[in-house]
């Protein structure tokens, strides 16, 4: 098969559509889905018989840090995106921690200039708000790969920090896109980091405590009722916020993400096994809370799944807790450990191709993504669910080199990436070269998912 192909049947997959599961074939022209239907009615220069394999639409990661440029050590946009589409995931969202900060419009040109010809999946990247920079915070929004605005509450691997009311509501006034919040309450992380010991890593979820994260949604949704700006709230951890998100009265214009990580983890065996490993911002809590992010999922409270990956070497994170830095390697296992979930029976694969491909296309406005559809782009991971497999080192693509999932075994993995209609990973492999391009984004609408 060519790598650019630009016709493609693929025939007797199980397909994943919004309505259900279908035995159905695919039919690709121009890197659109033209035809849903067996037999398929055109004539395509490429077939592809996908029999035993089920199609998803490609993952959208609207949370990846590949540390470029600065930080390329552990991680570049070569590299990441490489274990993106490793992993299935066909678009990515990156954000601006990196070294400088992305606070810029000539920033963030510069980093659409470096995943030009290097980034394997298509992509978009976020701007960093600062004390300084909130007038020029709708600068890039004509810009396609323009996400929106990254906003960091409370202090988190980086120096981006939006910490006090006044400047967290001339961000949000300024701009129309929506805006994506890291809501950790920066007073009471300082106040807990004084007068919380940190011996080891069990420590991690009482220095950043539960309610560290409830007052920052708090604050951030009464801002958000004054400025009426849209606003997606990263990595839910906890049931105290979930409480918040919804009963708060501009719920409306709030979405809500929450990480396998703390889908799947808890302390403190997660901390048992993994140490320094399993720590991130925010953390990792107990059952409780854990049980709760499920509920809060099903019942749409939290909007989508995305992955945080936030690759550091073992190096780093081998000095002695709390100096090693927080965040985890994911992009390569989202899909992976939610199939695994469905091999389990807690997760329906519509729910799988909801949280974390529809509902972020829907959040963001990304047109003719997020579902396989007809006039849509043919973003498709064909995955073998019956598939029981450990992830082994070698196979890791993040730069970073390990995952917290090396080792452990898991039922249902993908198997080919198709990006746009041209295959981009197979058998272990990418094909051909990098091909992503810059997603435009559009303007946000109230109530995605409620």
């Amino acid at each position: 098969m060519s790598t650019q192909s630009t016709s493609l049947a693929i025939h007797n997959a199980q397909v994943v559509l919004p309505t259900g599961v279908v035995a159905t074939d695919i039919g690709i022209q121009n890197g659109k889905i033209v035809e849903l239907c067996r037999p398929l009615g055109g004539t395509y220069a490429e077939s592809l018989d996908a029999r035993g394999l089920t199609a998803l639409p490609g993952v959208i990661d609207t949370q990846v840090h590949f540390r470029e440029p600065g930080l390329e050590h552990k991680e570049d946009l070569a590299s990441g995106s490489l274990a993106a589409i490793a992993g299935g995931v066909t678009t990515f969202f990156d954000m601006p921690n990196t070294k400088p900060n992305t606070t810029t419009r000539a920033l963030l040109l510069d980093k659409l200039q470096r995943a030009a010809g290097r980034a394997w999946a298509d992509h978009a990247f976020f701007l960093g708000a600062t004390t300084e920079n909130s007038a020029d915070l709708a600068s890039c929004e004509d810009l396609a790969g323009f996400a929106g605005v990254k906003i960091f509450m409370g202090s988190s691997t980086g120096t981006l920090l939006v910490p006090d009311d006044e400047t967290l509501r001339a961000a949000l006034r300024t701009g129309g896109r929506r805006a994506a919040i890291h809501a950790e309450d920066e007073a009471r992380l300082r106040w807990l980091a004084e007068h919380v010991p940190a011996n080891r890593p069990h420590d991690h979820p009482l220095r950043r405590d539960v309610e560290s994260a409830r007052k920052a949604v708090a604050r951030l949704l009464d801002a958000v009722a004054e400025t009426q700006r849209h606003v997606h709230v990263l990595h839910v951890n906890s049931s105290e916020e979930l409480d918040v998100l919804r009963t708060h009265p501009a719920r409306r214009f709030a979405t809500a993400e929450v990480t396998p990580q703390h889908l799947t983890m808890h302390a403190p065996d997660c901390y048992d096994r993994l140490g320094n490993l399993a720590v991130m911002n925010p953390p990792i809590r107990d059952e409780r809370h854990r049980l709760a992010l499920w509920a809060g999922l099903r019942d749409g409270t939290l909007t989508c799944i995305g992955s945080d990956h936030a690759p550091h070497t073992l190096e780093e994170k081998s000095k002695p807790y709390p100096n090693a830095p927080s965040g985890m390697p994911g992009v390569q296992t989202t899909l992976p450990v939610m199939l695994n979930e469905h091999a389990e029976g807690r997760v329906t694969l519509a729910e799988i191709a909801l949280w974390t491909a529809q509902r972020p296309a829907q959040i963001y406005q990304i047109a003719d993504k997020g579902i396989l559809a007809t006039g849509f782009d043919a973003d498709i991971v064909l995955c073998d669910l019956q598939k029981v497999h450990a992830l082994e080192t070698r196979e890791i693509r993040s730069r970073c080199g390990w995952s917290p999932w090396t080792g452990v075994a898991l039922r249902g993995w993908p198997v080919m990436t198709i990006l746009r209609g041209s295959v981009v990973f197979r058998d272990g492999e990418p094909v051909g070269k990098p091909r992503g391009t810059p997603v435009t984004c559009g303007t946000p609408i109230s109530n995605v998912g409620k």
